[in-house]
């Protein structure tokens, strides 16, 4: 029998992936990717819009329904509509779904653990009421306002911005010379407005993930988090992991500025609306503060990442720096500046300093491991005294990609699972109790770790097929295990655990375990010894630690011992915003880390390889596992 023709289409940001055959259009896979879509796929209500990213020359010409909906700029930037777009050759199509086509919300958790610091933010405003000049006082306008900012407030301005210079006079006799001035680091005007405008002070502290971007609108005055916002990072169909965006980047500078572009405008988005949430304006935002990965970091500066990727791996720069907004075509006050705390090296970041600030880790007198766990995730350890660090290129198998019905925590997503090991059937719990779509990362974790205690799989990960159960069989020769049956899903297919998604886990979890223990054995510091794990991401708030240890993602430790930290990133992006005295603690704070190369490390490849095992090749390193397996 001749073999039908399939093409593979990835729905990005959802990191969903279908085989489809030659004739079948986009509509329903873009359906179980939560594409929006009213008129049931006939191209009626123009709402299921897609946006081709590769493989445009595998798909049907452009319908006249396309023509109706979507203007000839969209179908320039590779607009289509789902439901009229039909597979015509094999490949792969890479897929976009925007913002406005997407059902439901991901489940993104943004807030996390943060340290008591200062309040003493880098902006501040002054409202004067000053005398106007007389032909016996003819003092010029901006001596007049500096002398008064000194005797009131014990300021010693040193410089004014052009932007707040060219409108001192105007502002000054339009007001009755009653003004607020903005002024940044004590020392400069960057801003003058009639009146008191003094409640008027925003500032936006941004942690741009690999995989999700957080924001956080603080007033500058009350030191509260007035409105937050989130969304799944915007580069994402041009590479899932680091390596692959910069990659795609160094290919030309065209792909850089792309790739800048991409994550500015998500940014303005998120800024846009928070913003509207709390019903202020954009131009009362004057400072932002971003953290994220060294590539992340160098991406949204437009600073070629190239040789991130290059041994050595050197940064362009790891010290902290200012970039005014408008350079960055970052939609706030025009004279606002852009923050970021510093790097500490190869790709671990300026993320990685907001950790060890929001737990402050490098205070602690006790052994203390922190793990931020994402597509990138970073590993902290210390021992009382010295602080080490690496980066484990776990990848985005925890969002969801490379995994047969892998998606993010969005609502339908499995999150947790649990495997009776007495009829091998398992019970699980969806993101918003909705029908099931697919399965998401704490989900598949979960997953794993029941179908070892169930021993439905063995420790080298192999799915035991001759185990006789009707969810355990094989499909096209691929061995897998059913979690949901396609009556009770909202996909119209079985969600399953394939013989490949166990080995993506594996991975995964290998290279985090791996990093953790080459950490410990640079510092000697023992598994017993540690007296607290932070572990951050926004992920880490569904996971469940005792899963993690039974497939041997983290070490073996007492659950009184795990401290969910939750997204410590944006939290010390948070704690520089509001003090300045915590910038001046990180800029000490990255001269006191040492830098681990996992790649370069001579017993990196010996760990990996140990750590591929469930939950390790040596069993005894895992005592409580061994006592739940009876062994």
């Amino acid at each position: 029998m001749k073999e039908t023709k399939k093409a593979e289409v990835v729905f990005q940001p959802l990191g969903r992936r279908f085989i489809m055959h030659i004739g079948e259009s986009l509509y329903l896979a873009a359906k179980a990717a939560n594409v929006e879509s009213l008129c049931g796929g006939k191209g009626l209500c123009g709402k299921c819009r897609i946006i081709i990213k590769e493989g445009q020359n595998l798909l049907s010409p452009i319908s006249t329904s396309e023509e109706k909906f979507l203007s000839k700029e969209e179908i320039n930037e590779g607009y289509r509509l789902a439901c009229q777009t039909i597979i015509e050759n094999i490949g792969k199509v890479i897929v976009e779904v925007p913002f406005e086509s997407r059902v439901g919300k991901q489940k993104l958790a943004v807030s996390g653990m943060e340290a008591k610091v200062e309040f003493n933010p880098n902006i501040k405003k002054y409202f004067l009421e000053v005398s106007p000049p007389t032909l016996s006082d003819f003092k010029p306008d901006f001596e007049r306002i500096i002398e008064a900012l000194n005797v009131k407030h014990n300021l010693n301005i040193e410089r004014v911005s052009y932007y707040a210079l060219k409108n001192l006079p105007i502002t000054l006799r339009n007001s009755g010379f009653k003004v607020t001035l903005t002024i940044k680091a004590e020392k400069e005007i960057i801003d003058v407005e009639e009146g008191d405008k003094e409640k008027e002070l925003y500032g936006f502290a941004v942690d741009i993930g690999t995989t999700k971007v957080a924001g956080y609108l603080m007033d500058l005055n009350s030191n509260k988090v007035v409105a937050t916002a989130s969304m799944m990072n915007p580069q994402i169909p041009y590479g899932e992991d680091v390596i692959s965006r910069i990659s795609y980047a160094s290919k030309n500078p065209l792909n850089l500025e792309v790739l800048h572009k991409t994550i500015v405008d998500g940014i303005n988005q998120l800024i846009k609306e928070a913003c509207e949430k709390a019903g202020i304006n954009p131009k009362s935002i004057y400072e932002l503060v971003i953290v994220g990965n060294t590539a992340m970091h160098h991406i949204f500066f437009n600073i070629n990442p190239k040789f991130l990727a290059l041994s050595p791996y050197i940064p362009t720069l790891k010290k902290s720096f200012y970039v005014k907004s408008k350079d960055l075509n970052i939609n706030i006050h025009s004279e606002a500046e852009v923050y970021s705390l510093p790097l500490i090296a190869g790709f671990v970041g300026a993320d990685a300093v907001a950790d060890i600030l929001a737990t402050e880790i490098y205070k602690l007198k006790d052994k203390t491991l922190l793990i931020d766990i994402g597509t990138n995730t970073e590993i902290i350890l210390s021992d009382g005294l010295n602080l080490i660090c690496c980066s484990a290129a776990s990848g985005p198998a925890f969002e969801g990609a490379h995994i047969t019905h892998g998606m993010r925590a969005a609502t339908g997503a499995i999150e947790k699972i649990w495997i009776n090991p007495e009829d091998l059937n398992p019970i699980y719990k969806t993101v918003d109790d909705e029908k099931p779509r697919g399965i998401c990362g704490s989900g598949i974790i979960d997953a794993i770790a029941e179908m070892f205690k169930a021993k439905i799989i063995d420790f080298n990960g192999r799915i035991k097929t001759e185990v006789n159960h009707s969810r355990i069989r094989k499909n096209n020769k691929i061995s897998e295990y059913v979690i949901a049956w396609k009556k009770e899903t909202a996909i119209d297919k079985d969600i399953v655990i394939t013989q490949k998604d166990v080995f993506e886990v594996q991975l995964a979890k290998a290279a985090i375990y791996s990093g953790i223990s080459i950490l410990m054995k640079k510092l000697n510091v023992k598994v017993n010894e540690l007296s607290k794990v932070f572990i951050a991401g926004a992920f880490g708030f569904y996971l469940n630690p005792e899963s993690a240890k039974i497939i041997g993602m983290i070490p073996d430790i007492p659950l009184n011992k795990i401290v969910f930290a939750g997204n410590t990133a944006g939290s010390g992006a948070r704690m520089a915003l509001i003090s300045k005295k915590v910038r001046k603690e990180a800029e000490k704070l990255i001269d006191k880390i040492s830098y681990v190369e996992l790649a370069a490390d001579p017993s990196f490849e010996h760990e990996f390889i140990s750590a591929l095992q469930l939950p390790h090749k040596n069993i005894n390193l895992f005592p409580t596992v061994k006592k739940i397996l009876n062994l």
